[in-house]
């Protein structure tokens, strides 16, 4: 099983070939492709896993975008005891909904 450790908003993924994840947003048009280069951990079926110091050399996992939409609403409360003062907000985050197209190493290619 080919997987990769990647990092994109601040955030760490495993992921695999085929596979749909849901990322922080990332600018593009659903339909087009990005390379992910923050790479921290690579692991071939067969081969010893590549660790990075911090990144992996020349790994990259290409992803297609699918859609962006946005998360579920979280709200904040923030009250103030014995005053009758109390605000409540909601936040909805932005998110790109990927899907992992090939994992490459240099000049290796894993993937379609």
């Amino acid at each position: 099983m080919n997987y990769a450790i990647i990092k994109t908003g601040s955030k760490q993924y495993r992921v695999e070939e085929g596979q749909v994840i849901d990322i922080e947003k990332i600018e593009g048009e659903p339909g087009d492709r990005i390379s992910i280069t923050d790479v921290l951990q690579l692991s071939v079926e067969g081969q010893e896993p590549l660790f990075g110091q911090p990144l992996v050399a020349g790994a990259a996992v290409v992803c297609e975008i699918v859609k962006q939409k946005r998360a579920d609403k979280v709200m904040i409360m923030k009250l103030r005891r014995r005053k009758h003062s109390r605000r409540k907000m909601g936040h909805r985050q932005w998110l790109s909904v990927v899907k992992i197209v090939e994992i490459t190493q240099g000049a290796l290619s894993h993937g379609n």
